[in-house]
């Protein structure tokens, strides 16, 4: 009857740790951060292919999206698809890339040439000009030659935005908090 008893009270325990977790962290999970792993030499060097990254989807619910900015979002073409790349143009704006110099033209009509310290790979044989809607962001990858970004697919629906890197977990030599922050002013 003791062990009974015990069994009893084990299985409650269980199922009541069980049921704490789903309610705590269901809606972390859901709406708060998720696990994003970096697939692909796109974002090369700031994050490698197996990189293990904890997502932020809520501060873009507050704040927009900025210049410089490393997001994840699903991939226009096909929405099941997940990209991690870097925010160049903003809503608005219009973008020129001539032979690797990125040409920013403002709303306000002020042209800002970007000071890219991160990229690593020029794709100097490229141009391109493209006007941005209200909400569309012009995104590309650090490592320019490797990348299937912007420049290939167009321009990025705000609403397709999940998140941006919060904590670099994995490798435990990289591990860091807010990677691939820009640096520089834009």
């Amino acid at each position: 009857m003791r062990a009974m008893k015990f069994l009893e009270h084990a299985f409650r325990e269980i199922v009541t740790f069980v049921v704490l977790a789903v309610l705590i962290v269901l809606p972390i999970r859901l709406f708060l951060a998720q696990p994003f792993v970096v697939e692909g030499e796109s974002m090369h060097p700031t994050f490698e292919n197996g990189d293990y990254l904890i997502v932020d989807e809520l501060s873009y619910r507050f704040e927009a999206p900025k210049r410089g900015d490393v997001i994840v979002f699903r991939y226009p073409g096909n929405p099941s698809i997940f990209y991690i790349k870097r925010i160049v143009g903003l809503p608005g704006e219009s973008v020129s890339i001539n032979r690797g110099k990125v040409t920013i033209t403002k709303t306000d009509g002020t042209k800002l040439t970007l000071d890219e310290s991160y990229v690593v790979a020029e794709d100097a044989t490229y141009f391109t000009n493209t006007h941005l809607g209200a909400n569309e962001y012009f995104v590309l990858g650090d490592n320019r030659p490797n990348s299937s970004d912007s420049r290939v697919w167009g321009a990025l629906p705000a609403n397709d935005i999940i998140g941006k890197p919060l904590v670099r977990l994995l490798p435990p030599t990289d591990a860091s908090v807010f990677p691939g922050a820009a640096t520089e002013p834009q």
